[in-house]
């Protein structure tokens, strides 16, 4: 799967394949090098789409004016 057509829920379910690899310890250096290297491809994706997902999340909200006005999600900090 191209990493563009891979969902978070796919990245993340390889990644932890990954660290179950690497904690079992049963991989050479070579192999566990690359492992690692994926890994480190795939907490990228997961943050790209994290971030991509935050920029989407919009709150809406009655205005004074009882219009409803689109704003930031900030996560619930002021």
């Amino acid at each position: 799967m191209a990493e563009k057509e891979m969902t978070f829920e796919a990245a993340m379910a390889r990644l932890e394949e990954i660290v179950r690899a690497l904690e079992g310890g049963s991989a050479g250096l070579d192999q566990s090098l690359g492992l690692f290297e994926e890994g480190i491809t795939l907490v990228k994706i997961c943050n790209a789409k994290l971030e991509g997902a935050e920029q989407k999340v919009k709150l809406l909200a009655a205005g004074e004016d009882g219009k409803l006005t689109e704003t930031e999600f900030n996560g619930g900090k002021q």
